[in-house]
């Protein structure tokens, strides 16, 4: 039996198939999104962190700040930051008003290759919607904003 008998299936509760059908869909999209960005030797929760960095428009972000904008939650932000810290995506500094806090931010180098990435990441993104039309793109936009309520 496939996923999508599995959500097609009588029987079940329709909270229980969208729930298998919202997991599903986003484990799919995952793997497309993942898929194209493997050129770039950058793992999808390491260019969350790029992308949520460049959208601090030059200003730094500290860890708590990263963590709370991860499409992911997970734990090991400090290890995707050291991460890209070696690869020279990113650097980290010292607070100069708060010695405890740590600062990070994107580099030109970083910049630049989310630059290249955002060619095929649109691209994986128009593959992942291309069956929805605009209206059905914004409708369940709003439908899992107001699931995540």
């Amino acid at each position: 039996m496939t996923i999508e008998d599995i959500i097609k299936t009588k029987t079940l509760p329709l909270s229980r198939k969208l729930t298998i059908n919202v997991l599903y869909s986003a484990s799919w999209a995952n793997d497309i999104i993942t898929e194209a960005i493997k050129p770039f030797d950058v793992s999808l929760q390491q260019f969350n962190v790029l992308r949520i960095l460049r959208g601090q428009k030059n200003k730094p972000a500290n860890l708590s700040t990263i963590n709370s904008r991860m499409v992911s939650k997970m734990s090991n932000t400090t290890r995707l930051v050291d991460k890209l810290i070696l690869k020279g995506y990113t650097e980290r500094t010292v607070c100069p008003s708060n010695r405890r806090k740590v600062e990070i931010t994107i580099t030109k180098k970083g910049l630049l290759l989310l630059e290249k990435m955002d060619i095929v990441v649109n691209d994986a993104e128009n593959r992942v919607t291309q069956q929805l039309n605009e209206d059905e793109l914004e409708l369940l936009n709003k439908l899992l904003n107001k699931l995540r309520q």
